[in-house]
């Protein structure tokens, strides 16, 4: 028994991030996604771009479980999780944003992140007060740092400026150790200065943990990603390096010029 367990943990950590192997949702006879393969190793940062429709949240929500694949499989971290409810996903490690804020606007900053902390704990229905030097306030407080948001930790977020919110949004996804996060148009709406915050604080994660990034804004999905995935009718359209990508003319004519990106 003891074997099985040692085997098992290292497969997981030689195993990629994600695999895709041939992932298909149909929504009657709408094709949203048609034969999805693609693998992402631990710590690889991915951005998945295309114009609207082109399926990419629909990619998302297979991904951590809101929706089922008609067809093909997801394995995170080298187990198969494609039958896998959300919650047995996050547990492995998977964490997502979205494109629509969904914070606790009544609280501050700092009991937003440790109410995520606290949420991924085992302690999480305990109702014991926790103890001064807690270690989950502290991680509370590291996250809120990493995000940049240690000046207004005790501000209502309400009354956050809307790029505040995104990066809190971030340290909640970073909440109990992730392995990999799925991020949904985080520069969605941001001022240039607010992009620029957003970039350092992506490219500053932890190397260790990989995530897929949905954005319409290139020039931020460009400078975090280390490879990218350009989604067409909901196919695979093309794959690469950024410099490739910005490079490659197919992918000019079809999305550089084009217009906003909702995804589907």
């Amino acid at each position: 028994m003891a074997e099985t367990v040692a085997a098992r943990l290292s497969a997981a950590g030689t195993a990629a991030a994600l695999e895709l192997r041939g992932v298909s949702r149909y929504f009657g006879a709408l094709a949203a996604l048609v034969d999805i393969s693609m693998t992402v190793r631990p710590g690889e940062r991915r951005a998945v771009l295309g114009s609207n429709g082109a399926g990419k949240t629909t990619l998302f929500n297979c991904i951590t479980g809101d929706f089922a694949p008609t067809s093909g499989a997801i394995r995170l971290f080298g187990e198969d999780v494609t039958a896998f409810p959300p919650y047995e996903r996050i547990r492995r490690g998977l964490r997502r944003t979205y494109q629509i804020s969904l914070l606790f606007n009544g609280l501050s900053v700092i009991d937003n992140v440790y109410l995520a902390c606290r949420g991924v704990s085992r302690g999480r229905f305990s109702l014991i007060r926790p103890r001064r030097g807690d270690a989950l306030a502290q991680s509370a407080e590291d996250l809120v740092a990493a995000v940049h948001l240690h000046e207004v930790r005790d501000q209502l977020v309400a009354n956050l400026a809307y790029g505040q919110q995104r990066q809190l949004e971030i340290a909640l996804a970073l909440a109990g150790a992730p392995r990999f996060i799925l991020f949904d148009e985080p520069a969605a709406g941001l001022s240039p200065t607010e992009r620029a915050e957003l970039i350092e604080i992506l490219t500053g994660l932890p190397e260790h943990i990989g995530y897929m990034i949905i954005e319409h804004d290139m020039d931020v999905a460009l400078r975090v990603a280390t490879r990218v995935t350009m989604m067409h009718n909901g196919r695979i359209f093309k794959e690469g390096a950024p410099h490739e990508i910005e490079e490659d003319p197919e992918v000019q004519a079809l999305y550089l010029g084009g217009g906003g990106d909702g995804g589907r």
